[in-house]
């Protein structure tokens, strides 16, 4: 089961790609704090979490900056225009509530809309909302009561979501892409005991837009041995083919062979389902066709680091609602523990 206080401040905490310092950096700081002997922060912002030892140097890597909106321009009606910080589906945001970040402790409600599917056109209202055809409206009725408000151009807004359970093992939140992950390391540093390793575990920044905190914390480092951690597609839903699927809720904990960012070692990928059988931990593979994670950085570090990756199987990434099972979560845990107990013994 997981540690659901911890998680919901994790993921609940504001930290929009490049504004990690609205919240999340904090929390994640605090956190760690009992579990490592050293924490600092680099000039992008990554976190990074040191738990020495001797033996290889492994970086583990987490995402913390969740996917967000800025605020481009406000209308003479009070309406604002936004640009998406990160991947996101404008049609994700009809109809939602959003939190519109005057300050790091202070924010006002606001609704995303678009033009009313009553008074469109038959054949307009089947298409998908543009960006020039969305808005968040905060309930002012003029350019000058918006600004009165706080908002200003380059003003960041998030969801307003929040952490609940869904059935008997899932949970649905907010920002799980990428803050279940950074539970996770959290959550293995907890577990972790004497290893023969030097542990970083380093959660990133701005992975949203390109795995820049991941591309500069791997080069701070220099580690023998790279993992990263994040979500992958649930595509378990009605509509999918099966062999579409990626992988399940329910079903372990996925070790992922490929994305588009990166090709896991192929030795730390058979080493890393070896762990896997020896122990019983349930796991399943990810093959991710689209996107990528911080391992895509990581592997490319200097010379070359030996990367390989766990996700967390999720459904409808991207969305203020997105679900993860907590068996996954537990298994990913206890599976990061074991590969660091390990480490040492692993030769490439």
């Amino acid at each position: 089961m997981v540690d659901y206080e911890l998680l919901k401040k994790i993921v609940e905490a504001p930290g929009v790609t490049g504004y990690e310092f609205m919240g999340v950096k904090d929390v994640v700081i605090e956190a760690f704090k009992d579990y490592v002997d050293e924490i600092t922060v680099d000039k992008l912002g990554n976190v990074i979490a040191h738990k020495k030892g001797d033996g290889p140097k492994v970086m583990l890597a987490a995402h913390m900056d969740q996917i967000g909106l800025m605020v481009t321009h406000i209308e003479k009606n009070g309406f604002l225009r936004v640009a998406p910080v990160g991947g996101i589906d404008p049609r994700t945001l009809i109809a939602q509530r959003f939190k519109v970040w005057i300050d790091k402790d202070k924010f006002i409600y606001g609704v995303g809309g678009s033009v009313p599917p009553h008074i469109q056109k038959p054949e307009e209202r089947t298409k998908a909302p543009t960006w020039d055809q969305v808005f968040i409206d905060i309930g002012a009725e003029s350019k000058e009561e918006a600004e009165e408000m706080g908002v200003k151009v380059g003003t960041i807004i998030t969801w307003d979501g929040r952490l609940e359970r869904l059935g008997k093992h899932r949970l649905v939140s907010i920002a799980f892409d990428d803050r279940i992950a950074v539970y996770t390391l959290v959550e293995a540093a907890r577990k972790l005991k004497d290893v023969n390793a030097d542990i970083y575990f380093v959660a990133t920044v701005q992975e949203e837009v390109g795995l820049r905190g991941a591309k500069v914390s791997a080069f701070g480092i220099e580690p023998d041995y790279g993992f990263a951690i994040d979500v992958t597609i649930a595509a378990d839903v009605p509509g999918t083919p099966e062999h579409k699927h990626v992988t399940k809720l329910g079903k372990g904990t996925a070790i992922k062979i490929m994305d588009r960012s990166v090709i896991c070692h192929p030795t730390v990928v058979r080493w890393m389902e070896e762990i896997a059988k020896k122990y019983e931990i349930p796991y399943q593979w990810d093959i991710l066709l689209g996107g990528g994670t911080d391992a895509g950085a990581i592997h490319l570090n200097k010379s070359g680091v030996p990367t390989g990756a766990i996700s967390v199987p999720s459904r409808y990434i991207h969305s203020n609602a997105e679900v993860v099972d907590e068996r996954d979560v537990d298994a990913g845990v206890e599976l990061m523990v074991k590969v660091l107990e390990h480490i040492h013994e692993l030769t490439i």
